[in-house]
């Protein structure tokens, strides 16, 4: 009984140590090794990536206004062209019977405006007969009061002769009245006539338009249209052909996203490469960023215009464009791999300290370093500051210092929106210090550096072989690299400098990236 009850305790603490044998290799933590890169000190550039189509500056679409048969055409694609040069005719004769319908209108009310002449002219002399008639009358109408007061005649002659004379005035009138008339008749046939006149002129423009001619000197790169083709013009101008001015020079019209058109701007540097020419790259610059929005199917983007030059009409319209806008270029900064901000370590939190925004620095003396320094650099480059003005600005950041060593004494999450104000403040009072030639650059300036996104990430770096957290702050970005902000007086300051070993990775033992496995639990 006794060796049975000792088998089975042994059998027992053979099953206990077997199970924690395999639940410690199952489930247990494998340890963690990490592969890192350095923090490198140099250039950076951020770039905005697109694809579009080139076109020519200048393009015209040549129509047609009248409707008509095509009867002839003179140019084809890729014929070269000038002003004025007859390219197509329409079928004229529709057009002809129009101008001669048009000039027998206008030769019959000639002849209406003579007949009305005429009338005028016999109105006058019926005028002039009842005024003679008239005057006749009132001379004979005086000569009998003389004979009444004489007592040769009676009364009764002398009143036959009022009667009269009152008869040819009568008479008179209305043979005025019959001239106004005739007057007026005459102008409405002048005014018929220029009506018609007017309809010869649009018949003849309209014979004249059948003659299709070029509007500019250039290269026909479309032709839409065939001999024995009718075109219709009564509701919209048909497209006949679309002649390029210049196809020296041209430009890449690219689709911009939404997301990206804030940092786009007139006068950047841009390059691309066509399919049709591999491994060769052109260079351009934006010459517009048009404010009409493009939405196609939910997606919005904007059209970004880049201009280049097309030296031997190398480039053909229509072709393929891949577009690289540089949007913002940094000399000299800190940089880190993109890997390094997408490591995720279980239980590896910053410091809330360390991932406060830090107070930039305020060098009153010409400092190198910092986001204010730079900024400080590019207004006595790009603005031409002259000492006293470099020195007034120099007091003003001086000035400012005091309350950005005020914000480490703010909760951290106000630290930010002050930190905000405080800058607003200062960019006001260094434009106080400007010309008015400088202040519409320093606008642009500043339009330029709230187009550059400060964010927020988290980097890990190795002390003693154990992973350290930290909150940094991320300026541009190439897609490989990343600028890494480092306050000089922050915590981080010492540990996050050139050459430094960043955590790009994560892997355990059996090789897999990643996070950190849960701890292992407890088998009772």
């Amino acid at each position: 009984m006794t060796t049975r009850r000792w088998a089975g305790v042994a059998v027992l603490a053979a099953l206990l140590a077997a199970g924690l044998w395999w639940a410690f290799v199952r489930d247990g933590e494998p340890a963690l090794s990490f592969r890192t890169a350095k923090i490198e000190r140099g250039p950076l550039q951020a770039a905005v990536s697109a694809t579009g189509s080139v076109t020519p500056v200048q393009q015209v679409q040549v129509s047609s206004q009248v409707s008509g048969q095509i009867r002839e055409l003179f140019v084809d694609f890729n014929s070269q062209v000038r002003e004025g040069q007859l390219i197509a005719q329409l079928d004229p004769q529709t057009y002809e019977h129009r101008v001669r319908q048009a000039t027998a209108d206008v030769e019959a009310t000639r002849a209406s405006v003579l007949t009305a002449q005429a009338n005028v002219q016999s109105a006058m002399a019926q005028v002039a007969r009842a005024q003679g008639d008239l005057g006749e009358a009132q001379r004979d109408e005086k000569r009998k009061q003389g004979l009444l007061e004489q007592d040769f005649i009676s009364s009764a002659e002398l009143d036959a002769a009022r009667s009269k004379a009152a008869s040819l005035a009568a008479a008179l009138k209305v043979a005025q009245a019959q001239a106004q008339v005739a007057r007026a008749q005459e102008q409405n046939a002048q005014a018929i006539v220029r009506q018609r006149e007017a309809q010869l002129q649009q018949a003849r423009v309209d014979l004249q338009r059948t003659q299709i001619r070029s509007p500019v000197d250039g290269i026909v790169i479309k032709r839409s249209v065939e001999v024995g083709q009718t075109v219709a013009a009564s509701l919209q101008a048909p497209e006949l052909f679309v002649i390029a001015r210049n196809l020296s020079d041209m430009q890449v019209e690219a689709a911009i996203d939404e997301a990206d058109i804030s940092r786009v701007r007139d006068g950047q540097k841009a390059g691309f490469t066509i399919d049709a020419f591999p491994g060769r790259s052109f260079e351009g610059t934006v010459r517009q960023v048009r404010k009409a929005a493009v939405s196609a199917q939910n997606v919005v983007s904007y059209t970004v215009v880049v201009g280049f030059a097309n030296p031997g009409s190398l480039m053909l319209p229509g072709m393929t464009a891949n577009v690289r806008i540089v949007t913002d270029t940094r000399d000299d900064v800190l940089k880190l791999p993109n890997a390094a901000l997408r490591v995720r370590i279980a239980g590896v939190e910053p410091d809330a300290a360390a991932s406060a925004p830090a107070a930039p620095p305020a060098p009153a003396d010409g400092g190198s370093s910092g986001p204010l320094a730079e900024m400080r650099k590019r207004l006595i480059a790009e603005l031409q500051l002259t000492p006293p003005q470099a020195a007034q600005v120099d007091a003003v950041i001086a000035a400012q210092r005091p309350r950005f060593d005020d914000l480490a004494s703010l909760p951290v999450d106000q630290r930010a929106k002050a930190r905000d104000l405080i800058l607003s403040d200062l960019r006001a009072m260094i434009g106080q210090q400007l010309r008015p030639e400088q202040q519409a650059r320093y606008g642009t300036l500043l339009a330029e550096l709230a187009g550059r996104q400060v964010t927020r990430g988290r980097v890990y770096v190795l002390d003693a072989g154990k992973p350290r957290a930290y909150g940094v702050r991320l300026g541009i970005s190439d897609g490989v690299m990343t600028e890494l902000i480092v306050a000089p007086h922050s915590p981080e300051a010492a540990v996050l400098v050139e050459g430094a070993s960043v955590v790009t990775a994560v892997t355990t033992a059996a090789g897999a990236a990643g996070a950190t496995r849960a701890a292992p639990r407890p088998l009772f």
